[in-house]
C-alpha cells in the first residue's frame, strides 16, 4: 500500500512539473508554477501568478522530498522560492495574512525539513502575524491588512506556524481560543468562515476545518495537554467533517479557482492527525483512524476517477466524479476582490492539481499496515521497509514521466 501511494504521488508530481513548471521571466534558477493548462500566453509569462497557490506548491514539493528525497528537488525548491521572492518584487509578504501564513507553513518546512532555509524571511513573516492581533477589534488577525473581517483561513494558518517557529505557542493558543469561542458551530461542531464586523459569516469551508485541525493537533502535540483540551477538540472536529463534509467517506469539493485547493488543505490537516496526535486515550485512536479513512478513501476515489493526459494524471475537483479535460477555449479564471474564480473547467486550474497531488502526499502519509503504522510524519523520516507493498495492478508503477 504504501508503495502504491508513492507512485501514485510520483505520477501527480510528474503531471506538475511537465505542465505547470517554468522558469520565471526566463531567469536561471527560479521557477512558479503557470496557474493554468492549457495556459493562455499571459499565464506562461506570470502576468497571473498568485501568490498563495505558488505556497502550496512549495508545500507539495517539501511533501515529495520526504517521500523520495533527490538533490533534484532540493533545487526545485529552491528554485521555486527564489521565483515566489522576486515574482512578489523583492518581497515576503503582501495585504494578505491569509496568503503570508500559507507561505510562512511552507517555508518553515522547507527549512526543517528539507534543509532549504530563509530565517530572514521566517523572522519578517512572523512579525507580521505577531502585530496584526488585535483581540480589541475583534480577532483574532484578520483577513487582510485595514479590514475589519477575521477569519480562520487567516488565523488556522498563522496559528499553525507560530506553534512551529520560534516558540511562539503562548500565542498560537490564543488564536485557538480564539476561534473556539467564537468560530464554531454549536450545532454541527464544524468551524465557521469568520466574524465580520461583529455579525458571523456563517460559511463553512472544508479548509477552514483542516487549519483549525492543523492548529490544534500542533498544541495537542507541543503543550502539557493532561486535560486533553485541544485533543478533545480535535476528536470533535473530526467527526464532524466525517458527518458533514465527506459524503461517502469523499471529501467534497468546491471547483476550481482559489476553491480549488480547499478539500487538499483538509486532507493534508487530516494526514497531520493520523501522524501527530498524541496516543492518550481511546478517543485519539478513534480520530486519527477516521482521519486515516477520510483520506485514503479520497484519494482512492480521485485516482480512480482521475483522467489521463499525455500519460499523467489530471484530477477532477469533485473527488468522487470523472474528471473533465480542459480546453483553451473555456472561460478561463479571474480574480475578483481579492478571490480566484474557477474557470469554466476547473480541472484547467493550477489549484485543483496541486490539491489532487497533496490528497496523494496525504494518502502516502497516512498509508500503512494494519495496526496503524505511519509511512512518514512532520519529523522528515520516512519508513524505508516496503515489504508490505501491494502488487498487482497499473498503480503499483508510476505513470510516464513520473519522479523528481
Amino acid at each position: 500500500m504504501d508503495q502504491m501511494w508513492a507512485n501514485r504521488a510520483a505520477s501527480a508530481e510528474a503531471a506538475i512539473t511537465k505542465r505547470h513548471l517554468r522558469r520565471l521571466w526566463g531567469m536561471p534558477g527560479t521557477q512558479l508554477g503557470v496557474v493554468a493548462w492549457p495556459a493562455a500566453r499571459r499565464y506562461r509569462r506570470f502576468a497571473t501568478w498568485h501568490y498563495w497557490w505558488q505556497a502550496h506548491l512549495l508545500d507539495n514539493l517539501v511533501d515529495a522530498q520526504l517521500r523520495d528525497p533527490t538533490p533534484e528537488r532540493l533545487g526545485s525548491i529552491a528554485r521555486q522560492i527564489r521565483g515566489h521572492h522576486w515574482r512578489n518584487l523583492g518581497s515576503w509578504t503582501n495585504s494578505y495574512y491569509d496568503d503570508m501564513a500559507w507561505l510562512a507553513l511552507a517555508l518553515e518546512r522547507a527549512g526543517r525539513l528539507a534543509g532549504v532555509s530563509r530565517p530572514k524571511a521566517l523572522k519578517k513573516l512572523s512579525e507580521q502575524f505577531i502585530t496584526a492581533w488585535v483581540p480589541e477589534d475583534g480577532g483574532g488577525i484578520p483577513w487582510r491588512k485595514q479590514d475589519q473581517f477575521f477569519n480562520a483561513p487567516a488565523n488556522g494558518p498563522a496559528g499553525i506556524f507560530l506553534a512551529r517557529y520560534d516558540d511562539r505557542l503562548r500565542r498560537a493558543q490564543q488564536m485557538a481560543e480564539w476561534i473556539d469561542e467564537t468560530l464554531i458551530d454549536p450545532e454541527t461542531h464544524l468551524v465557521f468562515d469568520g466574524i465580520k464586523a461583529g455579525s458571523l459569516v456563517r460559511a463553512q469551508y472544508t479548509y477552514c476545518q483542516g487549519v483549525v485541525l492543523g492548529l490544534e493537533t500542533e498544541l495537542a502535540a507541543r503543550i502539557d495537554d493532561t486535560g486533553h483540551e485541544h485533543a478533545e477538540r480535535v476528536h470533535r472536529l473530526v467527526g464532524a467533517v466525517a458527518e458533514h463534509m465527506a459524503p461517502d467517506g469523499v471529501i467534497r469539493g468546491a471547483g476550481g479557482g482559489d476553491g480549488g485547493l480547499f478539500h487538499g488543505i483538509l486532507a493534508r490537516y487530516l494526514a497531520l492527525v493520523v501522524t501527530t496526535l498524541p496516543r492518550r486515550v481511546a478517543a485519539d485512536e478513534t480520530a486519527r483512524e477516521t482521519a486515516r479513512e477520510l483520506v485514503l478513501a479520497s484519494a482512492r476515489a480521485a485516482w480512480d476517477n482521475r483522467q489521463t493526459a499525455e500519460g499523467l494524471p489530471l484530477f477532477g475537483a469533485f473527488w468522487e466524479r470523472d474528471a473533465e479535460l480542459p480546453t483553451t477555449t473555456a472561460k478561463h479564471a479571474e480574480v475578483v476582490d481579492g478571490a480566484v474564480s474557477s474557470s469554466a473547467i476547473p480541472e484547467r486550474d493550477l489549484s485543483v492539481q496541486l490539491a489532487g497531488w497533496m490528497l496523494m502526499e496525504a494518502a502516502h502519509t497516512v498509508a500503512g499496515d494494519e495496526s496503524g503504522a505511519v509511512a512518514g510524519d512532520e519529523s522528515g523520516a520516512v519508513a524505508g521497509d516496503e515489504s508490505g507493498a501491494v502488487a498487482g495492478d497499473e498503480s503499483d508503477s508510476p505513470e510516464t514521466g513520473a519522479g523528481g
